[in-house]
This record gives C-alpha cells, structure tokens and sequence, in this order.
C-alpha cells in the first residue's frame, strides 16, 4: 500500500454542538478528513443535535458521518453509519439494522483476532489502538507491526487511533489507509494549528 493514509477525524467526547460547530468546519477545512466520527459521552438529546451540526457540515464538504455504537440516532438522523467500539460483536446487527450502504466501522483494540473476526462479519474498516500509551484507552499500545501484517493480509481497511504523534503518523503512513485524529487536537488552545502540524 503506498498511498498516504487519510484522516479520520473524531469529534470530542461529550462535544457540545453549539460549542462545536464553528471550530469543527474550520479544521475540516484546514484537512479535509475522508470520514467524521462523532463520539459518545453527550446525553442523547446532544448527541442528536451533534448530529444534525456535524451531518450539515461534513455533507457539504462531501465527508462521510458515523457514530459511536447508536445504531438508531444513526438512522433517525441521516448519518452515514456506525462505529462500534466493542470489536466484532455488533457488526451483523448493524448491517442488519442500516443496510448494505451504510458505513459499519469496528474499534478492535489491539487484538488481530478480534479485526479478523469484524472484517469476515462484513465491517467496512477495523480500527486498532491506541498507538501509544494513552489514558483513554485500556490495556498496552498496538504494535505497529499489526498494522503492517495487516495491510499485506487484509484487504479491508485499516485506521490506527489512540495517542497518535507526527512521529507516529510518518511510521503508520506506509501500512495504514486511515489514520484517527481527536483528542490529539482538541485539547490543544488552538486544534487547526495542531492539526495543520501533525498532518502537515
């Protein structure tokens, strides 16, 4: 695989729309990331509003939408599909519940068993992290050799998330087709220079 990967971006865990909005089309527009994953973390009614907002700005500028795990606010809110962040274990259901269209993404942690699983129960990409020591996720970092096997034995696609660094990015781009930024950028004072420096 030589092509670059593309960025996957996520929103904040708990975003607010209204606090959101502005600050979420300025970074799509600084990188245009190839799919906009909104995070859990909000009350439903939130995450709805989240939606809508983050549906209305990514359409525009042609970037698929998913969401963490709610299969339902996916439907009733025109999104482009789920990420389930349990692995393997939903994938049938959500194709089942959203269609041959939509978007199914699995969070795989670091466990090729578990990838291999989502990929044959028919997910569009497997997610594995975090690439780094990280608090937000549990257990120890991938080894970036499963990103390597995987992009030689795989044919589905592959995002790393968790931790990631511009050092990070120059070693996953050869063997991943995504790379995922969210936390690395919005905890930062200003989250478009951020990114303008790790994707540079």
């Amino acid at each position: 695989m030589t092509d670059a990967p593309q960025l996957y971006l996520m929103t904040p865990a708990g975003a607010q729309a209204s606090a959101l909005g502005p600050m979420l089309a300025e970074v799509m527009d600084r990188v245009a990331p190839a799919c906009l994953r909104i995070r859990g973390g909000a009350e439903e009614d939130e995450l709805g509003r989240l939606a809508d907002m983050a549906r209305e700005i990514a359409h525009a500028r042609d970037v698929a939408v998913v969401i963490d795990d709610h299969v339902k606010l996916a439907l009733r809110h025109g999104l482009d599909g789920v990420h389930l962040t349990d692995g393997a274990k939903a994938v049938r259901y959500a194709r089942k519940e959203l269609g041959d269209d939509a978007i199914v993404g699995a969070f795989c942690g670091t466990s090729r068993h578990e990838g291999m699983n989502a990929a044959e129960a028919g997910a569009d990409y497997v997610a594995f992290g975090p690439v780094a020591d990280s608090a937000l996720y549990r257990g120890e970092p991938v080894e970036l050799e499963l990103f390597q096997w995987w992009s030689e034995m795989i044919e589905v696609p592959v995002v790393a998330e968790g931790a990631i660094t511009r050092e990070l990015i120059t070693q996953l781009s050869p063997i991943t087709d995504f790379i995922a930024l969210g936390p690395e950028i919005w905890t930062q004072d200003d989250p478009v220079a951020t990114l303008a420096m790790l994707w540079g």
